[in-house]
Protein backbone atom coordinates (compact mmCIF):
# COMPACT_ATOMS: atom_id res chain seq x y z
CA UNK A 1 0.00 0.00 0.00
CA UNK A 2 1.39 3.62 -0.93
CA UNK A 3 1.78 6.84 1.40
CA UNK A 4 -1.37 8.47 -0.15
CA UNK A 5 -3.56 5.19 0.49
CA UNK A 6 -2.19 4.62 3.54
CA UNK A 7 -2.96 8.34 4.32
CA UNK A 8 -6.34 8.53 2.91
CA UNK A 9 -7.38 5.15 5.08
CA UNK A 10 -5.81 7.26 8.19
CA UNK A 11 -8.03 10.25 7.59
CA UNK A 12 -11.16 8.11 6.90
CA UNK A 13 -10.64 6.40 10.31
CA UNK A 14 -10.34 9.65 11.89
CA UNK A 15 -13.23 10.53 10.30
CA UNK A 16 -15.38 7.60 11.62
CA UNK A 17 -14.10 8.44 14.92
CA UNK A 18 -14.82 11.32 15.21
CA UNK A 19 -18.26 11.05 13.68
CA UNK A 20 -18.82 8.21 16.20
CA UNK A 21 -17.38 10.35 19.12
CA UNK A 22 -19.94 13.23 17.75
CA UNK A 23 -22.60 10.28 18.27
CA UNK A 24 -22.33 9.43 21.80
CA UNK A 25 -21.72 13.41 22.75
CA UNK A 26 -24.95 13.86 21.11
CA UNK A 27 -25.83 10.82 23.24
CA UNK A 28 -24.89 11.37 26.64
CA UNK A 29 -26.50 14.86 25.99
CA UNK A 30 -29.59 13.56 25.34
CA UNK A 31 -29.70 11.23 28.21
CA UNK A 32 -28.96 14.10 30.51
CA UNK A 33 -31.74 16.13 28.76
CA UNK A 34 -33.78 13.20 29.36
CA UNK A 35 -32.90 13.00 33.01
CA UNK A 36 -33.52 16.64 33.63
CA UNK A 37 -36.90 16.38 31.99
CA UNK A 38 -38.28 13.27 33.96
CA UNK A 39 -36.66 15.29 37.65
CA UNK A 40 -38.33 18.42 36.35
CA UNK A 41 -41.24 16.19 35.87
CA UNK A 42 -40.84 14.84 39.24
CA UNK A 43 -40.45 18.11 40.91
CA UNK A 44 -43.44 19.46 39.30
CA UNK A 45 -45.44 16.24 40.24
CA UNK A 46 -44.20 16.41 43.72
CA UNK A 47 -44.86 19.94 43.65
CA UNK A 48 -48.99 19.40 42.82
CA UNK A 49 -49.25 16.65 45.41
CA UNK A 50 -48.15 18.67 47.84
CA UNK A 51 -50.18 21.43 47.13
CA UNK A 52 -52.66 19.20 46.76
CA UNK A 53 -52.30 17.63 50.54
CA UNK A 54 -51.94 21.71 52.04
CA UNK A 55 -55.43 23.03 50.48
CA UNK A 56 -56.66 19.34 51.82
CA UNK A 57 -55.00 19.96 54.86
CA UNK A 58 -56.23 23.24 55.27
CA UNK A 59 -59.39 22.53 54.48
CA UNK A 60 -59.77 19.78 57.36
CA UNK A 61 -58.08 22.69 59.83
CA UNK A 62 -61.01 24.14 58.89
CA UNK A 63 -63.94 21.82 59.02
CA UNK A 64 -62.37 20.78 62.70
CA UNK A 65 -62.42 24.65 63.72
CA UNK A 66 -66.15 24.61 62.27
CA UNK A 67 -66.62 21.50 64.34
CA UNK A 68 -65.59 23.05 67.56
CA UNK A 69 -67.37 26.00 67.35
CA UNK A 70 -70.61 24.39 66.23
CA UNK A 71 -69.92 21.65 69.44
CA UNK A 72 -69.54 25.12 71.79
CA UNK A 73 -72.51 26.72 70.09
CA UNK A 74 -75.20 23.93 70.98
CA UNK A 75 -78.12 24.97 72.70
CA UNK A 76 -77.67 22.55 75.60
CA UNK A 77 -73.52 24.07 76.15
CA UNK A 78 -74.99 27.03 75.98
CA UNK A 79 -77.56 26.67 78.14
CA UNK A 80 -74.98 25.10 80.75
CA UNK A 81 -72.54 27.79 80.26
CA UNK A 82 -74.71 30.69 80.68
CA UNK A 83 -76.68 29.10 83.76
CA UNK A 84 -73.13 28.95 85.31
CA UNK A 85 -72.34 32.46 83.93
CA UNK A 86 -75.34 33.54 85.61
CA UNK A 87 -74.82 31.89 88.87
CA UNK A 88 -71.44 33.29 89.31
CA UNK A 89 -73.27 36.84 88.37
CA UNK A 90 -75.83 36.16 91.44
CA UNK A 91 -72.74 35.22 93.71
CA UNK A 92 -71.21 38.27 92.98
CA UNK A 93 -73.79 40.51 93.24
CA UNK A 94 -75.57 39.07 96.20
CA UNK A 95 -72.95 38.67 98.53
CA UNK A 96 -71.05 42.05 98.87
CA UNK A 97 -73.55 42.79 100.12
CA UNK A 98 -74.72 40.64 102.73
CA UNK A 99 -70.99 40.86 103.86
CA UNK A 100 -70.98 44.35 103.89
CA UNK A 101 -74.49 44.35 105.82
CA UNK A 102 -73.19 42.02 108.78
CA UNK A 103 -69.64 43.56 108.52
CA UNK A 104 -71.44 46.87 109.63
CA UNK A 105 -73.20 44.95 112.69
CA UNK A 106 -69.96 43.45 114.09
CA UNK A 107 -66.65 42.29 112.14
CA UNK A 108 -66.93 38.89 114.16
CA UNK A 109 -69.98 38.50 111.80
CA UNK A 110 -68.56 37.74 108.13
CA UNK A 111 -68.46 34.20 108.39
CA UNK A 112 -72.05 34.59 108.39
CA UNK A 113 -72.83 35.83 105.22
CA UNK A 114 -70.21 33.38 103.60
CA UNK A 115 -72.13 30.01 105.43
CA UNK A 116 -75.65 31.45 104.23
CA UNK A 117 -74.36 31.42 100.96
CA UNK A 118 -72.40 28.55 100.94
CA UNK A 119 -74.95 26.80 102.65
CA UNK A 120 -77.52 27.55 99.30
CA UNK A 121 -74.97 26.09 96.82
CA UNK A 122 -74.08 23.28 98.62
CA UNK A 123 -77.58 22.20 99.04
CA UNK A 124 -77.94 22.96 94.91
CA UNK A 125 -74.97 20.66 94.48
CA UNK A 126 -76.62 18.07 96.81
CA UNK A 127 -80.28 18.21 94.61
CA UNK A 128 -77.98 17.54 91.81
CA UNK A 129 -75.73 14.60 93.40
CA UNK A 130 -78.99 13.18 94.86
CA UNK A 131 -80.41 12.92 90.84
CA UNK A 132 -77.64 11.46 90.06
CA UNK A 133 -77.94 8.65 92.44
CA UNK A 134 -81.95 8.23 92.05
CA UNK A 135 -82.27 9.22 96.01
CA UNK A 136 -85.52 8.81 97.27
CA UNK A 137 -88.08 11.84 96.71
CA UNK A 138 -88.02 12.97 100.20
CA UNK A 139 -84.51 13.66 99.89
CA UNK A 140 -84.28 16.23 96.63
CA UNK A 141 -87.35 18.03 98.46
CA UNK A 142 -85.64 18.01 101.98
CA UNK A 143 -82.66 19.38 99.77
CA UNK A 144 -84.45 21.85 98.00
CA UNK A 145 -86.55 23.31 101.10
CA UNK A 146 -82.99 24.04 102.48
CA UNK A 147 -82.00 25.96 99.13
CA UNK A 148 -85.16 27.89 99.70
CA UNK A 149 -84.63 29.01 102.82
CA UNK A 150 -81.19 30.37 102.66
CA UNK A 151 -81.72 31.70 99.48
CA UNK A 152 -85.00 33.43 101.33
CA UNK A 153 -82.90 34.74 104.09
CA UNK A 154 -80.03 36.23 101.92
CA UNK A 155 -82.55 37.79 99.83
CA UNK A 156 -84.39 39.44 102.76
CA UNK A 157 -80.66 40.94 103.82
CA UNK A 158 -80.20 42.17 100.76
CA UNK A 159 -83.48 43.91 100.58
CA UNK A 160 -83.38 45.62 103.48
CA UNK A 161 -79.56 46.57 102.81
CA UNK A 162 -80.77 47.98 99.98
CA UNK A 163 -83.64 50.23 101.17
CA UNK A 164 -81.15 51.39 103.33
CA UNK A 165 -78.95 52.65 101.59
CA UNK A 166 -77.20 56.20 102.50
CA UNK A 167 -77.32 59.11 99.89
CA UNK A 168 -80.72 57.36 97.56
CA UNK A 169 -84.05 58.97 97.22
CA UNK A 170 -86.69 56.59 98.31
CA UNK A 171 -87.74 55.20 95.09
CA UNK A 172 -83.54 54.31 93.71
CA UNK A 173 -83.36 52.84 97.58
CA UNK A 174 -86.80 50.25 96.58
CA UNK A 175 -85.53 49.68 93.48
CA UNK A 176 -81.67 48.63 95.04
CA UNK A 177 -83.57 46.58 97.83
CA UNK A 178 -85.56 44.47 95.23
CA UNK A 179 -82.47 44.21 92.50
CA UNK A 180 -80.53 42.62 95.48
CA UNK A 181 -83.17 40.31 96.59
CA UNK A 182 -83.62 39.57 92.57
CA UNK A 183 -80.72 38.30 91.98
CA UNK A 184 -79.95 36.81 95.38
CA UNK A 185 -82.96 34.21 94.45
CA UNK A 186 -81.67 34.49 90.66
CA UNK A 187 -78.68 31.69 90.65
CA UNK A 188 -80.70 29.08 92.64
CA UNK A 189 -83.43 29.24 91.27
CA UNK A 190 -81.84 29.03 87.71
CA UNK A 191 -79.82 26.28 88.93
CA UNK A 192 -82.82 24.29 89.96
CA UNK A 193 -84.36 24.60 86.87
CA UNK A 194 -81.19 23.69 85.18
CA UNK A 195 -81.35 20.62 87.35
CA UNK A 196 -85.03 19.62 86.47
CA UNK A 197 -84.54 20.13 82.75
CA UNK A 198 -81.05 17.81 82.61
CA UNK A 199 -83.18 15.14 84.56
CA UNK A 200 -86.16 15.35 82.50
CA UNK A 201 -83.79 14.94 79.42
CA UNK A 202 -82.04 12.42 80.43
CA UNK A 203 -84.92 10.15 81.61
CA UNK A 204 -85.43 7.11 79.37
CA UNK A 205 -88.60 6.62 77.64
CA UNK A 206 -88.16 2.86 78.22
CA UNK A 207 -87.68 3.09 81.59
CA UNK A 208 -90.50 5.01 81.57
CA UNK A 209 -93.04 2.69 80.28
CA UNK A 210 -91.46 -0.04 81.84
CA UNK A 211 -92.24 1.40 85.11
CA UNK A 212 -96.18 1.96 83.80
CA UNK A 213 -96.12 -1.50 82.92
CA UNK A 214 -95.03 -2.66 86.71
CA UNK A 215 -98.06 0.11 87.80
CA UNK A 216 -100.97 -1.56 85.86
CA UNK A 217 -99.57 -4.92 86.37
CA UNK A 218 -99.30 -4.41 90.01
CA UNK A 219 -103.10 -2.65 89.99
CA UNK A 220 -104.85 -5.67 87.49
CA UNK A 221 -103.35 -8.63 89.05
CA UNK A 222 -102.86 -8.03 92.76
CA UNK A 223 -103.21 -11.98 94.14
CA UNK A 224 -100.59 -12.88 91.10
CA UNK A 225 -98.50 -9.86 92.43
CA UNK A 226 -98.76 -10.75 95.99
CA UNK A 227 -98.07 -14.12 95.21
CA UNK A 228 -94.72 -13.71 93.31
CA UNK A 229 -93.40 -11.11 95.80
CA UNK A 230 -93.40 -14.07 98.59
CA UNK A 231 -91.90 -16.02 96.18
CA UNK A 232 -89.15 -13.50 95.48
CA UNK A 233 -88.87 -13.33 99.39
CA UNK A 234 -89.20 -17.18 99.91
CA UNK A 235 -86.45 -18.20 97.41
CA UNK A 236 -82.45 -16.94 97.95
CA UNK A 237 -81.31 -13.16 97.32
CA UNK A 238 -80.86 -12.63 93.23
CA UNK A 239 -81.94 -17.05 92.57
CA UNK A 240 -85.25 -15.68 91.31
CA UNK A 241 -86.39 -12.75 89.16
CA UNK A 242 -89.53 -10.80 89.09
CA UNK A 243 -90.26 -12.07 85.52
CA UNK A 244 -89.96 -15.47 86.44
CA UNK A 245 -91.68 -15.61 89.49
CA UNK A 246 -94.86 -13.77 88.01
CA UNK A 247 -94.91 -16.34 85.89
CA UNK A 248 -95.07 -18.80 88.16
CA UNK A 249 -97.44 -17.08 90.62
CA UNK A 250 -99.87 -16.35 87.43
CA UNK A 251 -99.89 -20.53 86.85
CA UNK A 252 -100.73 -21.23 91.00
CA UNK A 253 -103.47 -18.46 90.67
CA UNK A 254 -105.46 -19.36 87.77
CA UNK A 255 -103.74 -22.55 86.34
CA UNK A 256 -102.56 -22.06 82.94
CA UNK A 257 -98.67 -22.16 82.31
CA UNK A 258 -99.33 -19.52 80.15
CA UNK A 259 -99.15 -15.62 81.64
CA UNK A 260 -102.39 -13.92 80.20
CA UNK A 261 -104.97 -17.24 80.14
CA UNK A 262 -107.66 -18.19 82.39
CA UNK A 263 -109.90 -21.19 82.56
CA UNK A 264 -112.81 -19.23 81.06
CA UNK A 265 -109.90 -18.16 78.49
CA UNK A 266 -109.05 -21.47 77.73
CA UNK A 267 -112.37 -22.77 77.44
CA UNK A 268 -112.90 -20.08 74.99
CA UNK A 269 -110.00 -21.22 72.75
CA UNK A 270 -111.08 -24.89 73.08
CA UNK A 271 -114.88 -23.82 71.46
CA UNK A 272 -113.11 -21.28 69.12
CA UNK A 273 -111.06 -24.13 67.76
CA UNK A 274 -113.63 -27.05 67.43
CA UNK A 275 -115.93 -24.03 65.56
CA UNK A 276 -113.55 -23.86 63.06
CA UNK A 277 -112.43 -27.13 62.58
CA UNK A 278 -116.18 -28.00 61.90
CA UNK A 279 -116.48 -24.77 59.65
CA UNK A 280 -113.31 -26.54 57.43
CA UNK A 281 -115.21 -29.85 56.94
CA UNK A 282 -117.70 -29.65 54.42
CA UNK A 283 -121.25 -31.35 55.96
CA UNK A 284 -122.90 -34.69 54.27
CA UNK A 285 -125.58 -32.58 53.00
CA UNK A 286 -123.75 -29.92 50.90
CA UNK A 287 -121.57 -33.05 49.34
CA UNK A 288 -124.61 -34.61 48.21
CA UNK A 289 -125.84 -31.07 46.79
CA UNK A 290 -122.59 -30.87 44.83
CA UNK A 291 -123.03 -34.32 43.78
CA UNK A 292 -126.83 -33.93 42.48
CA UNK A 293 -125.57 -30.92 40.82
CA UNK A 294 -122.92 -32.80 38.91
CA UNK A 295 -119.71 -30.68 40.56
CA UNK A 296 -118.29 -33.46 42.37
CA UNK A 297 -117.85 -37.46 41.98
CA UNK A 298 -118.56 -39.78 44.66
CA UNK A 299 -115.62 -42.15 45.96
CA UNK A 300 -114.43 -45.04 48.17
CA UNK A 301 -110.84 -45.98 49.04
CA UNK A 302 -110.48 -49.79 49.14
CA UNK A 303 -109.40 -51.19 52.75
CA UNK A 304 -106.83 -52.99 51.54
CA UNK A 305 -104.92 -51.29 48.86
CA UNK A 306 -105.96 -47.90 49.84
CA UNK A 307 -106.83 -47.04 46.03
CA UNK A 308 -109.64 -44.47 44.87
CA UNK A 309 -112.06 -46.01 43.43
CA UNK A 310 -115.03 -43.81 41.26
CA UNK A 311 -118.68 -44.79 41.72
CA UNK A 312 -120.35 -44.96 38.72
CA UNK A 313 -123.95 -44.08 38.67
CA UNK A 314 -126.87 -46.20 36.75
CA UNK A 315 -130.08 -44.86 35.48
CA UNK A 316 -132.90 -46.74 37.21
CA UNK A 317 -134.77 -49.81 35.83
CA UNK A 318 -138.42 -49.82 35.21
CA UNK A 319 -140.00 -53.52 35.52
CA UNK A 320 -142.78 -54.22 33.99
CA UNK A 321 -143.39 -50.52 32.32
CA UNK A 322 -146.71 -50.18 30.10
CA UNK A 323 -145.85 -49.42 26.54
CA UNK A 324 -146.44 -45.98 25.59
CA UNK A 325 -148.63 -46.96 23.20
CA UNK A 326 -151.56 -48.39 25.16
CA UNK A 327 -153.67 -46.17 26.77
CA UNK A 328 -154.90 -48.26 29.56
CA UNK A 329 -153.67 -50.88 31.36
CA UNK A 330 -154.76 -54.70 30.20
CA UNK A 331 -157.71 -56.27 32.14
CA UNK A 332 -156.47 -58.32 34.81
CA UNK A 333 -153.52 -56.35 35.07
CA UNK A 334 -152.24 -54.02 38.17
CA UNK A 335 -150.82 -50.74 37.25
CA UNK A 336 -147.14 -49.99 37.83
CA UNK A 337 -146.65 -46.59 39.45
CA UNK A 338 -144.06 -44.75 38.47
CA UNK A 339 -140.78 -44.82 40.53
CA UNK A 340 -141.01 -42.06 43.30
CA UNK A 341 -138.94 -39.50 42.59
CA UNK A 342 -135.77 -38.56 44.94
CA UNK A 343 -136.32 -35.70 46.85
CA UNK A 344 -133.67 -33.63 48.74
CA UNK A 345 -131.20 -35.02 51.04
CA UNK A 346 -131.52 -39.08 49.21
CA UNK A 347 -128.74 -40.99 48.13
CA UNK A 348 -128.38 -41.02 44.52
CA UNK A 349 -128.31 -44.89 42.92
CA UNK A 350 -125.02 -46.72 42.48
CA UNK A 351 -124.36 -49.84 40.70
CA UNK A 352 -124.97 -52.75 42.92
CA UNK A 353 -121.26 -54.45 43.27
CA UNK A 354 -119.97 -51.37 44.32
CA UNK A 355 -123.13 -50.53 46.61
CA UNK A 356 -121.58 -53.75 48.41
CA UNK A 357 -118.25 -52.86 48.75
CA UNK A 358 -118.94 -49.24 49.51
CA UNK A 359 -121.41 -50.75 52.05
CA UNK A 360 -118.74 -52.71 53.72
CA UNK A 361 -116.11 -49.87 53.91
CA UNK A 362 -118.58 -46.97 55.14
CA UNK A 363 -117.92 -47.48 58.92
CA UNK A 364 -114.02 -47.96 58.77
CA UNK A 365 -112.66 -45.38 55.57
CA UNK A 366 -113.91 -41.94 55.41
CA UNK A 367 -115.49 -41.18 52.31
CA UNK A 368 -113.23 -38.55 49.59
CA UNK A 369 -114.60 -36.23 46.87
CA UNK A 370 -112.48 -35.32 44.10
CA UNK A 371 -113.19 -31.74 42.11
CA UNK A 372 -114.15 -32.31 38.50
Amino acid sequence: MSYREERRADQAAAAEQHRLDAAAAEERRAERQRTADERAARLRDQARVNKAADRAARQERRQERAARRQQSLTPERIYRNGTLGLVVASGLASLPAQIAHFVGISPMLLPVPLGVEGAAWVMSAGVAYADARQAPAWVRWLLRGLVAACAAFAASINYGYGRHLPGLPPADATAAGWGLAAVTLLGPVVFEIRQWVSTLAARDEDARAERKHAARRRRDHRKVQRVAKRLISAAPFGTLQAEDAFGRAWGIVHGPAAVGMTPELERRAVKSSTKLREAQQPDAEHIGRRIRAGLERPQFVLPDTGNVVPLRREKPQVVNQVPPTADKPAKGTRKRSAPPRRRKGDSPRFHPAARAVAAETARRTPVVTEQI
